[in-house]
């Protein structure tokens, strides 16, 4: 399975500060937004990886990350003209997914929890071996901000609808989204919604009317963040440095789930480390011992 980070968008509701830096290139705690994502995708054993972003903002992701190298990863690039809506990045990233599987996650989302990589691995697993889509569901106080799961009395999703005004439950749908290849066709097949865009909620409609559609609700213990207001960048930096204060754990650490997983060796990490002359660079120097 490949994997899509979709970084654009003008985040207009962060401005002034976004009119010259992408959001995804904003600091959460102690690493711009976008390692969070990319660690996700890490995590979930994902090494080929297409980051989609505007003309602008592209040159300074690669900046940031380069092709991933030095991760053990692989990682491309695509730029995106102006937003066409969530569904869009399977077609603009329909050569890098090729005959492969794929898996979509939003640039801003955060997630963290002792579940989440056995949440991560069986989404895979069901998206591969049983062709179906798999969404996360989490269980949220204001439903009507977010695309909302609807379940019948047997607790079977049976519905989707985006920012309902009456929503038919509190689990809301997040920015993570495990596909088939089919959904490359899905998506070219789509009609544009009212605001010119193909939406993603129009996705997994199709596949949840063809019975295969498969949710996974995110239990209490794990996180989500969807940093698209200040306050919402906020309450994830005091969480993560909350963690990282109470627990000397760092939270989308790159370079340690790199090494965790032997994307790469000691030698590596300690090259990666060398290049950080300060905390972060001494923690990942602590790994090295540990392991």
């Amino acid at each position: 399975m490949k994997g899509i980070i979709l970084a654009g968008g003008h985040g207009t509701r962060l401005y002034p500060i976004t009119k010259v830096v992408s959001k995804q290139l904003l600091p959460i705690f102690d690493k711009p937004l976008i390692f969070y994502p990319l660690s996700t995708l890490m995590l979930a054993s994902i090494k080929e990886i297409l980051i989609i972003s505007t003309p602008q903002d592209t040159p300074r992701f690669e900046k940031l990350l380069g092709n991933g190298k030095k991760l053990g990863i692989s990682i491309s690039y695509a730029v995106q003209n102006s937003p066409k809506g969530l569904a869009d990045a399977f077609i603009l990233g329909k050569k890098f997914i090729g005959d492969d599987d794929v898996c979509l996650i939003l640039g801003d989302n955060i997630f963290f929890g002792n579940e989440l990589i056995k949440i991560l691995r069986s989404s895979v697993n069901i998206s591969q071996n049983q062709r179906k889509a798999v969404l996360l569901g989490y269980h949220v106080k204001y439903p009507q901000k977010y695309g909302v799961f609807g379940f019948d009395d047997d607790g079977n999703v049976n519905s989707i609808i985006e920012k309902p005004s009456k929503p038919l439950s509190n689990y809301a749908v997040v920015g993570l989204y495990f596909y088939p290849n089919d959904v490359i066709n899905i998506s070219k097949n789509l009609t544009p919604s009212n605001r010119g865009e193909l939406e993603i909620t129009d996705v997994n409609k199709v596949f949840l009317e063809k019975g295969k559609l498969d949710v996974k609700l995110m239990g209490r213990g794990n996180a989500w963040f969807d940093t698209g207001s200040y306050e919402d960048m906020n309450n994830a930096t005091n969480f993560i440095k909350t963690i990282y204060e109470r627990q000397g754990q760092k939270i989308a650490c790159l370079e340690e789930i790199a090494f965790n997983k032997s994307f790469i060796t000691n030698e590596e990490l300690e090259d990666l480390a060398n290049e950080y002359p300060n905390e972060y660079g001494d923690y990942l120097k602590s790994l090295i011992k540990i392991k």
